[in-house]
């Protein structure tokens, strides 16, 4: 699907799931490259897209030069309010692409005209494979983590009697429905549930305080939050129908949780998961939630802090690496044997490079990544990835990508680069460099030019020294 928030992109999620067949998830902002390389390592068949010509263009492209099939194209005005709808093709004609309708290009009125009455199909729900969700990696290479059904039902389960979501609840939803936290946490509960939700095509801070009247869960990447912090709107009384604040897919600052907790009364729940175990804890609906820890694991969920180098359980409170166990833990990586057997014990514990101890109540704490991995806004951004690309601009050396504490964006991708001397280079020439390489989120807000990079005696980059060295460029 290379959806963004639509009803397009719910209505084909369960339908493929209900036919039996693999949902394969795009971010609307990838550009080519990214685009082609997934679709061909995943073996997508069809794609489901909207008529409007920033996205056609770049299917049109991959239909060219991809393993792509099909294109299912759906009227993007249909899911305008009334007279929007109407007006839409003509104001907006610029915007919305011409198709020239062939055996590849599938209209969405024809995929629908049928009786309603889908054949049965027998899905194995502990094999296969609903969704097949990318996540990068360190080396730069995306891995498709395999979401089983089972996977998916487990962890709406734990959500439900984790966050006591009813059917009499109401979410406000504005995350990018592409990604884990939209779909498999936002979604994925809410429905399970019974419960409605509002689906915002993004974030609209002024569409959220007139929600709050009528609705009763808001979930958010931090970035939300602190947005929504900046507003004087906000208060105990414009929340007062609210009652819960989910917040995760990066670092909630404390001072955030403490802020909201004084402005509204209400104690943001932080909660902690990735694309491959979808959540693993939460800090508790009942009881306290600790600013600057992601809770309790969730129930099913086995959480356990062993040592990095030879796997043994590491005694309570101790620093390690988190490693996790239950239903909600993925099959393992698409095609990726070696990379599977690395990650997933025969046990069933699955190590998440992800840093951290559980204190004397339970609660775990996230002190750090093993993997270099930067979350900004929600979205992961792998080091490798930017790098590579960097390199490859005339005048660069050498670069190295890292994640820099941000109020706004849990970490804000900055690039230290070493130039060659020629051709001058100036932070300007670099990110207009990588506007057509990169998606948005992957760019760098800051490039810093330095005469070498801190290395060690194994001339390995210390990236801690350059985030160390860093730490504060975003809070002057």
């Amino acid at each position: 699907m290379f959806l963004p928030n639509t009803p397009y992109s719910i209505l084909f999620y369960f339908g493929v799931l209900k036919a039996g067949g693999t949902v394969v998830n795009y971010n609307p902002l990838y550009v080519d490259r990214e685009l082609t390389s997934q679709i061909n390592d995943s073996e997508t068949d069809i794609m489901v897209t909207v008529d409007l010509k920033m996205l056609c263009e770049k299917m049109n492209h991959a239909l060219h030069y991809s393993n792509l099939k099909k294109i299912i194209v759906c009227p993007f005005a249909d899911c305008l309010p009334f007279p929007k709808n109407l007006f839409f093709p003509l104001v907006k004609h610029k915007d919305v692409a011409k198709i020239n309708w062939d055996d590849r290009h599938l209209r969405y009125k024809d995929i629908i005209d049928n009786d309603g009455k889908p054949d049965p199909v027998v899905v194995d729900v502990e094999e296969d494979i609903a969704v097949l969700q990318y996540t990068g990696g360190t080396t730069g290479v995306p891995k498709g983590a395999m979401l089983t059904h089972g996977n998916l039902v487990s962890n709406a389960q734990a959500l439900r009697a984790a966050w006591a979501y009813t059917s009499r609840d109401v979410l406000i939803h504005a995350l990018p429905i592409f990604h884990t936290h939209g779909l498999f946490v936002a979604t994925n509960v809410t429905l399970f549930s019974g419960a409605s939700m509002v689906f915002l095509p993004k974030f609209d801070i002024d569409r959220i305080f007139e929600l709050m009247t009528r609705a009763t869960v808001l979930m958010g990447v931090p970035t939300f939050y602190v947005r929504l912090l900046e507003d004087d709107m906000l208060n105990a009384e414009t929340t007062a129908n609210m009652r819960l604040f989910v917040s995760g897919s990066a670092p909630l600052l404390a001072e955030t949780h403490r802020e909201w907790r004084a402005r509204t009364g209400h104690a943001i729940l932080e909660r902690y998961g990735m694309t491959e175990t979808n959540m693993n804890t939460s800090n508790p609906y009942a009881g306290e939630r600790v600013a600057g820890t992601v809770g309790l694991p969730l129930p099913g969920t086995e959480v356990i802090v062993t040592d990095p180098e030879t796997g043994a359980e590491r005694p309570q409170g101790e620093i390690g690496m988190i490693e996790v166990r239950g239903a909600n833990v993925f099959k393992g990586y698409w095609r990726m044997p070696e990379k599977t057997a690395a990650e997933l014990r025969a046990n069933g514990f699955f190590i998440t490079g992800d840093l951290g101890r559980i204190d004397d109540r339970g609660y775990v704490h996230i002190v750090g990544r093993g993997k270099d991995l930067i979350i900004t806004g929600g979205y992961n951004v792998y080091p490798k990835e930017v790098e590579a690309e960097i390199d490859e601009i005339p005048g660069v050396l050498e670069s190295a990508v890292i994640g820099i504490a941000h109020k706004d964006f849990g970490e804000a991708v900055t690039a230290i680069v070493v130039p060659t001397g020629r051709p001058a280079l100036t932070e300007t020439a670099i990110t207009a460099a990588l506007e057509t390489r990169l998606a948005r989120f992957k760019q760098p807000k800051r490039v810093i030019f330095v005469d070498q990079l801190p290395r060690n005696t194994m001339g390995k980059v210390q990236k801690n020294l350059l985030r160390d060295q860093f730490a504060d460029m975003y809070r002057r």
